[in-house]
């Protein structure tokens, strides 16, 4: 029997599910890359660029995406490593669970449910206002204000933000087949609007609009590039995905890499037409391509961004809650969590989980505003990017021989610089932020203590 002070760093390295249910391995490289992508090239690109533009970067801003994609894919060859030798759901929770032992492994997986809960709702929020938005642009229909907004800002529900996570949640209880084909079908609109957006704009750069270069130096570049970095979360969804792929240990490392390749050309490739077309400072506003071709008169531009919008928060969503539901089900099927969430009906997914995660989210999308506090799911997730560089380091040391199909190269280089840069983009969130996330913290470790240290599989 373990003894108490060591018993929090007993580790577990599964090459099959330790128990609980199991879930259908469906998902091929195709699959796996479309919901990659799917999840980071979101309605983010369509607001994030102007904001980050106007406000840290100017034109470099291009530069800024470029170092956050650069960063991304060194975590990303951090994450295939582990992936590829651990090829089950969970995501970093299970990568730390394997390396650093069973309360570090608590916290990354505590964590990462902040971040996607959050998250989720957050989108669904975003989702309410660009439709109720779109029907009165379009359709001349306005939605009262009491059912689109929380009571924190004067209504009694955000109902389309409820509504919106009741059909993710139904899409996420059937088979994950039908999830995977939904988000190809959204990633290839959203790609295809942003091609046709660099199409019809890249003809009409000016190129004095992108001069000076760099207006706020080398700190504009850092400071843009911490801003570009929470456009790219959530390639992590490839990871969560991995025992529902057909060949993980080949598969997943191929979609973790090339999502978070195409996703740093899309972006600087957008930014970079953005900036050429319009003066910078002029995009600081929530829809900086609608701003950029407004000069251009061309009506029915502005109508299919719209629509490319509520289509690329749609797909986010889905993919957001589904990777919450994967990282839930690997903490309850390990008994940090209550085991029966980790049940699985005919379908083969956790229902009970989807609808109690989903239930959490439409809760605060429905009653809550959510401003400062959306930090927390960059905190978060940085957080667990840095454990996971962590952990293959630990684990070249622990387990030198072990079979590792996808091998992080250039080991140690990589994975300190992958560290450095997460801990370095951290550096730059509010200091509020940090004071929240401590309190959660200190929230997991109660859990941890008082409840799934005594009650989980290695107990």
């Amino acid at each position: 029997m373990t003894s108490a002070p060591t018993r929090q760093w007993r580790r577990r390295v599964p090459d099959e599910p330790s128990g609980g249910g199991t879930l259908k391995r469906s998902l091929g490289r195709l699959d796996l890359t479309a919901m990659g992508v799917g999840t980071i090239v979101g309605a983010g690109i369509f607001v994030i660029t102007g904001v980050a533009a106007a406000e840290k970067a100017g034109p470099s801003i291009v530069l800024s995406f470029m170092l956050a994609g650069t960063v991304c894919v060194l975590v990303a060859l951090c994450y295939s490593e582990l992936a590829a030798m651990v090829p089950v759901s969970g995501s970093a929770y299970t990568y730390t669970y394997a390396t650093l032992g069973e309360a570090p492994a608590f916290l990354v997986g505590w964590n990462l449910l902040l971040e996607f809960v959050i998250a989720g709702s957050a989108v669904a929020i975003g989702w309410s206002g660009t439709t109720v938005s779109a029907l009165k642009s379009l359709f001349g229909i306005e939605v009262p204000h009491a059912i689109t907004a929380g009571p924190g800002e004067g209504g009694v529900v955000n109902l389309p933000a409820v509504l919106i996570i009741g059909v993710i949640v139904a899409v996420l209880v059937g088979e994950v087949g039908l999830t995977a084909r939904i988000a190809k079908v959204l990633v290839g609109v959203t790609i295809g609007v942003l091609i046709l957006v660099v199409a019809i704009g890249a003809p009409h750069i000016d190129a004095h609009n992108w001069v000076p270069f760099a207006p706020f130096g080398f700190g504009g570049i850092m400071g843009g590039a911490a801003i570009a970095f929470f456009a790219f979360l959530g390639f992590d969804v490839v990871a969560a995905s991995a025992e529902e792929a057909r060949e993980p240990r080949r598969d997943v490392p191929f979609a973790i890499i090339g999502t978070v390749l195409i996703a740093t050309l899309l972006y600087a490739l957008v930014a970079g037409v953005l900036t050429g077309m319009a003066p910078f400072a002029a995009l600081d506003n929530g829809a900086p391509i609608a701003t950029a071709f407004s000069a251009l008169h061309i009506g029915w531009i502005g109508t299919v961004i719209v629509i490319a919008s509520v289509i690329a928060l749609t797909k986010g969503l889905l993919l957001i809650v589904y990777a919450a539901v994967r990282l839930g089900f690997a903490m309850a099927r390990d008994r940090m969590l209550p085991e029966r969430l980790a049940a699985t009906g005919k379908r083969s997914t956790p229902a009970h989980l989807t609808l109690l995660l989903g239930a959490i989210c439409a809760t605060i999308a429905g009653l809550l505003p959510i401003h400062i506090v959306v930090e927390l799911v960059n905190i978060g997730a940085l957080s667990a990017f840095a454990v996971v560089c962590v952990g293959v380091l630990v684990l070249r040391r622990l387990e030198p021989d072990r079979e590792r199909p996808f091998r992080t190269p250039l080991v140690p280089v990589v994975p300190l610089l992958a560290l450095a840069g997460c801990v370095g983009l951290a550096t730059t969130l509010d200091a509020l932020t940090w004071v929240r996330f401590a309190v959660w913290v200190a929230i997991g470790l109660v859990v941890y203590y008082g409840y799934s240290r005594k009650r989980s599989t290695l107990a």
